[in-house]
């Protein structure tokens, strides 16, 4: 048996962990149109647009089953607030160099980032 790339016993320092080389920076189609966007948005929104969503969450927990009407202006608000920061090319930049980082962190220790997120705050 030859010793092949993906083959069993094989080690391949490029892949250490069967999860992709960690200093690859390209990104497939569903990383640049679902992960990044997903990056952008918990960012935008908890470091840019965080009163708007206070002041949405806070209205909707006010209004229950009324806040369709009656928290019109906070979702406006808070909408705009994410759509201003979604179009912004060095945001969208920032946030996919941000990705990139813990992808490669995966790739190199081939833990999630949850659990490394949840080791540290054990340790």
């Amino acid at each position: 048996m030859t010793n092949m790339e993906g083959s069993i016993g094989s080690f391949n320092p490029r892949n250490p962990h069967g999860k992709g080389d960690p200093e690859d920076l390209s990104l497939r189609k569903v990383e640049m149109e679902v992960m990044v966007p997903k990056v952008m948005r918990d960012r935008a929104k908890e470091l840019h647009c965080n009163k708007q969503v206070e002041a949405f969450e806070s209205c909707c927990k006010e209004n229950g089953v009324l806040m369709v009407v009656r928290c019109r202006k906070e979702n406006s608000e808070l909408r705009d607030c994410l759509t201003s920061w979604y179009q912004r090319e060095d945001f969208k930049e920032e946030c996919k160099q941000i990705y990139l980082q813990e992808r490669s962190e995966y790739r190199r220790t081939g833990i999630p980032k949850k659990h490394r997120t949840e080791k540290n705050l054990v340790t």
